[in-house]
């Protein structure tokens, strides 16, 4: 009977757990299918270092947008502040490893996508563009997004 009881007395917290687990895994912005094609061993920075060596990967990355680029071509440039991502994939305030580029498909608003706006996409890595930065050549690593996620604007109020 003992033996029963403690069995029983655990079950409830497993339960909670699974039904946590669950919930919690589908409240990434990023599709399930996309998360797991997603290479997560290969870092910002290794692809910062190489972007030619991890060509064809598909990551997961996130950050501050800097500046959108309508081109001619009908895509679009979004140039990208690296942060890292939390556990929901949304990226966190904190320490930048460097810059990024991402190739999207047709018109994107800049006054939607807008400096400061945190953003999380799913993209193939094409390797390396270098654009100018200041007066310094900068080579972006270069994603082709898959999907993007626009986080929403935080608002402070300084009063209560």
């Amino acid at each position: 009977m003992e033996k029963s009881h403690r069995f029983l007395s655990g079950r409830p917290y497993l339960i909670f757990g699974l039904l946590l687990l669950i919930l919690f895994s589908g409240c990434t912005p990023i599709s399930r299918d996309l998360r797991a094609q997603a290479d997560r061993t290969v870092t910002f920075r290794q692809v910062f270092q190489n972007p030619e060596a991890y060509k064809g990967k598909v990551v997961i990355w996130g950050g501050e947008i800097i500046e959108t680029i309508n081109q001619k071509d009908g895509t679009t440039l979004i140039v990208v502040l690296h942060r890292p991502l939390d556990w929901m994939e949304e990226p966190k305030f904190q320490r930048s490893e460097g810059r990024f580029i991402i190739l999207a498909e047709g018109y994107v608003d800049p006054y939607v996508f807008k400096r400061g706006r945190r953003i999380t996409v799913a993209g193939e890595i094409l390797g390396r563009k270098v654009m100018r930065l200041g007066e310094l050549e900068y080579p972006y690593p270069l994603l082709q997004s898959k999907q993007l996620y626009l986080w929403g604007e935080y608002y402070y109020s300084p009063y209560p």
